[in-house]
């Protein structure tokens, strides 16, 4: 979609606040008067309720939740490695293929698609399938 394309509407004017009374938008300029919300540099922090007790504070909190412990860990099929250059499969090839994101810290190789070159393959995790299809293949694990 080009600029001239975009629909009549789609791009509202900005609001011209702090001009006068006449645009309806003139003295306290939207802000109400006094308080946090009238000053400079207020941002409202998320769950605020004006100092009353917030609802997610109310709430009993229950169960476990277990993603506030988890480490990330980033995944490759075996259908990927076929993009690979070389034999070896860690954490640094697949960094450089673009497999991986360049910060990930740790890799799990899932058993989705086939093998068919003998990998030597060094990852923090893998898939108990992914183990099997490498080594039928002919490659090996270094732990």
């Amino acid at each position: 979609m080009k600029e001239n394309e975009i629909p009549s509407g789609a791009n509202r004017k900005k609001r011209c606040i702090g001009r006068g009374e006449g645009n309806g938008h003139g003295k306290t300029s939207c802000r109400g008067h006094k308080g946090a919300g009238a000053r400079a540099g207020y941002s409202l922090r998320a769950g605020f309720e004006g100092g009353q007790m917030p609802l997610f504070r109310k709430l009993p909190q229950r169960g476990f939740n277990r993603k506030r412990f988890q480490t990330p860990c980033a995944v490759v099929n075996l259908n990927d490695l076929a993009k690979l250059d070389s034999d070896k499969v860690d954490l640094e090839s697949l960094k450089n293929a673009g497999l991986i994101r360049s910060n990930a810290k740790s890799v799990k190789l899932l058993a989705t698609g086939d093998v068919n070159k003998a990998f030597k393959v060094s990852v923090n995790f893998i898939s108990t399938a992914a183990k099997e299809k490498i080594e039928s293949a002919g490659g090996n694990i270094v732990e």
